[in-house]
């Protein structure tokens, strides 16, 4: 039976913390939220699309419970 061969195998970096739970990257941009901001408005003012403001609710759920609910002071990560 032939050994494998593992020659083209690379090293990399592990995509989990200790313990098996997946990290998620860290992003280093932020918005503060100004008066009559909404997620769609911010959405199109930095992706040029109103539709991409899911991507925004999606990496602030943590601290967006309704995504029609923003508030004025409120800073967002920004994928």
């Amino acid at each position: 039976m032939p050994k494998p061969d593992f020659s083209n195998v690379q090293s990399g970096s592990s995509s989990t913390a200790p313990g098996g739970e997946t990290r998620e990257p860290s992003s280093s941009r932020t918005y503060v939220v100004v008066a009559g901001d909404s997620l769609s408005k911010i959405a199109k003012r930095l992706y040029g699309d109103a539709q991409e403001w899911r991507k925004i609710y999606d990496a602030n759920r943590d601290t967006i419970q309704n995504p029609d609910l923003i508030h004025p002071g409120q800073t967002l990560r920004l994928p």
